[in-house]
């Protein structure tokens, strides 16, 4: 096992290695719902294969996250994390490639989700492992890049795909996403021991003992349900929404991403930063805020996505959009450091990674489903039913968390060393 000395700041210069990883993670996938309209048109595509090609690309991370999990707490973090980027970003170069639904279906859908599975199991523990004091106010700066993600790739991607084409837009983050794992070689290291980084493998752990620690865990359960149901609205938005503003409204491409990306996401990364900020602080004498704070904006989703459906102006289904998007931001900053308050630190990837696996089997049924609104009701009248319908799903998610901090979180809270 070879140790390295790192320097005192190394935590933070993680951070931001893992911001640009994760911008790329999110806009991967957010180009595909900005150009859409032009995938579809040029490969002839119908609206259930638009919503089977997104179902399939969240069947097959769902599928790979227990497998995903155990690695990340098997195997060093750092390669599983270099490796991860890399095969994603080939992928997504690949798919501007592609001349039919078979060619997305394998590299969109199942080479991509090959690729991202393995980030989040490895990445979320190596950042807990750095930050401890600083835990959520991290995770929370990392959610940030996932909004600056999509709210870059909501203009950008639109904007490349009206001038050049959509298969330029997955040459130029494809490309990037390459370079960037060059750099990750060098300067990304594995977990501490203290203050030295350790580029072995982590702590064997049981294979049957870890993919079971979750399920065991009533608190972890119910935040897996709350898990499910934002995996489940976001799975939906992130393929439809700019269709269904640019349909309703008459919008370009271009503007279309842009206000789907930048009314939700905008409001989205200040309520992530507002509520690890708070959390951070908070958290140290009320060990059941993060709880407390995710139940409340989880059932404040709901009447901002009825907002969002059916408004019949673009004002206000911007104003629903944006609320839903603070809502969530400020649910989302506590994830998964929630998770991680009830799991001992060396089942966490796995325990992420069944947590994960569990909300995208469920979740990934939503592109698809709205596609299906979409065939039966009408292209806008569809999303608009089907977007509202999501209401509920919020309703269930915040029943979830607040079953946990009532009855079981006092049980299974798991007290960290700093």
């Amino acid at each position: 096992m070879t140790v390295r000395t790192l320097h005192k700041h190394y935590k933070w210069e993680l951070l931001g290695l893992l911001c640009c990883a994760f911008f790329l993670h999110q806009a991967d996938r957010a180009i595909f719902g900005v150009v859409l309209s032009s995938i579809k048109a040029d490969l002839h595509l119908t609206n259930s294969q638009v919503g089977l090609l997104g179902t399939a690309l969240f069947v097959a991370m769902a599928l790979m996250m227990p497998l995903a999990g155990y690695v990340g707490d098997v195997f060093n973090r750092k390669w599983i994390v270099t490796c991860s980027l890399t095969f994603w970003s080939a992928a997504t170069f690949c798919t501007g490639l592609t001349n039919g639904v078979i060619g997305l279906l394998f590299l969109r859908s199942f080479a991509t989700a090959l690729g991202e599975s393995f980030y989040a199991p490895a990445a979320y523990p190596l950042l807990a492992a750095f930050h401890k004091a600083t835990r959520t106010i991290a995770m929370s700066i990392h959610q940030t890049s996932l909004y600056i993600s999509l709210m870059i790739s909501g203009v950008l991607a639109g904007y490349i795909g009206d001038h050049w084409g959509w298969r330029a837009a997955f040459f130029l983050y494809g490309g990037a996403g390459i370079l960037l794992a060059g750099v990750f070689v060098f300067r990304l290291h594995g977990a501490p021991e203290n203050g030295k980084d350790t580029e072995g493998p982590a702590q064997r752990v049981s294979p049957r003992v870890a993919f079971a620690i979750l399920l065991r865990t009533p608190t972890a359960v119910l935040i897996t349900v709350s898990y499910t149901a934002v995996v489940l609205v976001y799975n939906g938005s992130v393929i439809w929404a700019p269709t269904f503003l640019r349909e309703k409204y008459g919008l370009t491409m271009a503007l279309a991403g842009g206000l789907a990306m930048f009314c939700q996401y905008l409001t989205s990364m200040l309520g992530v930063l507002l509520g690890g900020m708070l959390s951070d602080r908070m958290v140290r004498t009320r060990p059941k805020f993060r709880l407390q704070l995710q139940s409340t904006f989880m059932f404040l989703c709901a009447p901002a996505i009825l907002l969002m459906g059916l408004a019949g102006n673009l004002t206000l289904t911007c104003c629903g959009i944006a609320a839903l998007g603070l809502c969530q931001g400020i649910y989302q900053s506590n994830t998964p450091a929630s998770l991680f308050d009830v799991i001992e630190p060396r089942y966490r990837s796995s325990a992420l990674g069944v947590e994960i696996m569990i909300a995208f089997l469920i979740g990934s049924v939503s592109p698809w489903l709205l596609g299906r609104f979409r065939d039966a009701f009408g292209d806008v009248p569809g999303l608009s039913y089907g977007f509202a319908a999501f209401a509920g799903v919020y309703v269930l998610g915040g029943l979830a968390v607040l079953l946990a901090l009532l009855f079981t979180f006092h049980r299974d809270r798991c007290i960290e060393a700093e």
